[in-house]
């Protein structure tokens, strides 16, 4: 167990352990969803009652369901959740929003990112899509907005967008599925810091290159002091209890005083 962490500037109280819905996940499907909405379900609601109130869910993964659920079984405000918009015009966002919405069972959406940007234009080229979820979020439907990048590039330029309230990075000790060498990362991380975003990191186990030694890389990456939490998919109590006692034991050795 770990006290909650402040993402950024949205005043978002959350584990630094996020429970990964999208091992795998595109198309509607991810390693989580494949286990069956009932045994995706009873995992959710054990990991919260493990301390993991904070899960990454998306469109993309088809995990809306099992989120819906799960929430219902620990309450609306206890557990704070991403999910993911792949929407490329105005008209397709508003449906998106309401959809998500519907099929989580909530009227709030606590943080919706903007899936996958890979050019480093996309804050013009997205502009529509940004306008309708920042209305959303002025209408008290949203809590906060931000991006996932899958290009360095794309990344960079978030950094100096304000109107990203989080991101969600890759971030790995050995460069694994990532898009630039993890000290050119960790210093645009640091930005995004130094202007109130909440990060939280993925690809922290390299998409299962790295676990050999999984509190290593974990330990490597809140060592980096950029991230708030770290979102890692799971799919057995065994998975989530290794991962809790790493990130409890990084979380402490990054907390602990100097000398």
């Amino acid at each position: 167990m770990f006290a909650p962490a402040t993402l950024g500037r949205t005043g978002l109280k959350v584990s630094s352990l996020c429970f990964g819905t999208g091992t795998n996940g595109w198309g509607g499907r991810s390693a989580q969803t494949g286990l069956g909405q009932q045994a995706f379900v009873d995992l959710l609601v054990e990991a919260h009652g493990k301390g993991v109130t904070f899960w990454d869910a998306a469109d993309q993964y088809g995990s809306h369901p099992h989120v819906r659920d799960a929430i219902r079984r620990v309450g609306r405000d206890k557990v704070v959740f991403t999910t993911k918009t792949v929407a490329k015009t105005a008209k397709d966002a508003e449906k998106d929003l309401e959809r998500f919405r519907r099929e989580l069972g909530v009227d709030t959406l606590d943080i919706v990112l903007l899936h996958c940007m890979t050019d480093p234009e996309w804050p013009v080229k997205m502009a529509p899509v940004m306008e309708v979820l920042t209305r959303a979020k002025e209408k008290g439907r949203i809590r906060a907005l931000g991006v996932s990048c899958h290009n360095f590039g794309a990344f960079q330029r978030a950094a100096d967008e304000p109107w990203v309230d989080v991101v969600l990075a890759r971030l790995n000790h050995a460069n694994v599925h990532m898009d630039a060498s993890w000290p050119e990362v960790v210093e645009v991380l640091h930005q995004f810091r130094s202007r109130g975003a909440g990060v939280y990191g993925m690809k922290v186990l390299g998409a299962g290159d790295l676990s050999r030694d999984p509190g290593a890389a974990i330990r490597f990456v809140f060592e980096q002091g950029c991230v708030d939490a770290v979102t890692i998919g799971m799919r057995s109590r065994a998975e989530l209890d290794e991962n809790l006692r790493h990130v409890a034991s990084a979380v402490g050795r990054r907390a602990a005083p100097a000398g």
